[in-house]
């Protein structure tokens, strides 16, 4: 199968409010919503060893997003060699639907591609016009999707707390973080100024992935900080659900949209057990969500912790039913998972929450 040949459902224009607008989707009960067949399937982004691909086959997990190819755009990321890789992974029968750009979840120190964030021209036009030839070559090789982050950050958290049998969750409290230093290297970076960097990026690259028909994934900020007060001098305009929606409707294009982290958006919402079954459906009716990151908190905003998948405030089986209702068709994977004593490279978490996530699909498939 040309993986190529993926094609992505026009967008639906966006309007204001944080709810749905009556679009006849809304509820579980509308006749769309409980004819629809259920099209998501379990992925993972665990790795894609010959033992991992092995263990996914095993458990049944045909759909994978792949380790970094590469920082620089280097033979890693040519034709030839990606198109290797896409068969090698396809040899244990799973599909390569997702590959990351060297954009990761890093604090700006460590970010693969600085200056794409730091504004630096020329250096930020040449890693520009770098993921741009690494979008072609992922086209040309059957790679349909590319996920990136655009963060100063990276993940921010505080000390882990007890969980459930022993387990370790990692935690976030805004009131008890270090903001050691007070700035990134980055400097203060305001709202504005983030959105320039943002705005200058996706005008560039948004027409070259449509023209070459590869989706590109934008994970949100992991956690969202106070509107204009931020962290560390940084003003996080993706970390909250007005920005997601002010991010997805610039370069405007079914080729543009977000690796739905739904325990990050999760952790931007007062009541995300109330919440989030709209946010998915804002995003979800209008096909701008391309990959999810299914994993679930206890809280909300500013003070949450990561919990197993079945232990946090969302109703998993509810959101499960949503993504289904919305007609959402990409990967489910598991994200961060709990520490559990004993439990080497989090293989016991992550397979738990792999079983977790097929038996959802399974339910909702079923009516």
């Amino acid at each position: 199968m040309n993986r190529r040949d993926f094609l992505a459902t026009p967008l639906i224009v966006a309007g204001g409010g944080f709810g749905l607008e009556r679009t006849g989707q809304r509820g579980a009960s509308s006749p769309a919503a409980t004819t629809r067949p259920a099209l998501m399937k379990v992925g993972t982004q665990h790795g894609d060893s010959d033992q991992v691909l092995r263990a996914m086959a095993g458990f049944g997990v045909n759909h994978i997003c792949s380790r970094l190819p590469s920082v620089r755009l280097d033979d890693k990321w040519s034709v030839a060699s990606l198109s290797r890789f896409r068969e090698h992974v396809e040899s244990f029968g799973i599909a390569l639907d997702m590959m990351p750009l060297p954009m990761s979840s890093n604090d700006i120190t460590h970010f693969e591609l600085p200056n794409i964030m730091l504004g630096k021209s020329p250096d930020r036009d040449r890693e520009i016009d770098d993921v741009c030839q690494m979008i072609r070559n992922a086209s040309r090789a059957g790679i349909p999707s590319l996920k990136y982050n655009m963060t100063f950050l990276g993940v921010v958290r505080t000390e882990p707390t007890p969980g459930r049998g022993g387990a370790v969750y990692s935690t976030f409290a805004y009131d008890k973080a270090k903001q050691d230093p007070p700035l990134t290297p980055a400097g203060p970076i305001h709202a504005d100024v983030y959105w320039e960097r943002i705005t200058y990026f996706l005008t560039r690259v948004v027409p070259v992935a449509a023209e070459h028909r590869v989706r590109l994934a934008c994970h949100p900020q992991d956690p969202g900080m106070p509107r204009g007060k931020g962290f560390q001098g940084v003003d996080t305009v993706l970390g909250s659900v007005e920005g997601l929606k002010r991010f997805v409707g610039i370069a405007e294009s079914p080729f543009h949209g977000l690796n739905f982290c739904q325990g990050s958006v999760a952790e931007m919402l007062e009541k995300p057990g109330e919440q989030i079954f709209d946010v998915i459906r804002w995003f979800g009716t209008r096909k701008k969500i391309f990959n999810v990151h299914f994993r679930n908190i206890r809280g909300g905003f500013l003070d949450f912790q990561e919990t197993f998948i079945d232990a946090g405030d969302v109703d998993m089986l509810k959101a499960m039913r949503v993504y289904k209702e919305v007609g959402y068709d990409f990967m489910m994977m598991p994200d961060h998972v709990p520490r559990v004593e004993g439990d080497a490279n989090e293989a016991q978490g992550f397979a738990f929450a792999l079983g977790y996530i097929k038996a959802l699909i399974a339910a909702v498939a079923a009516g």
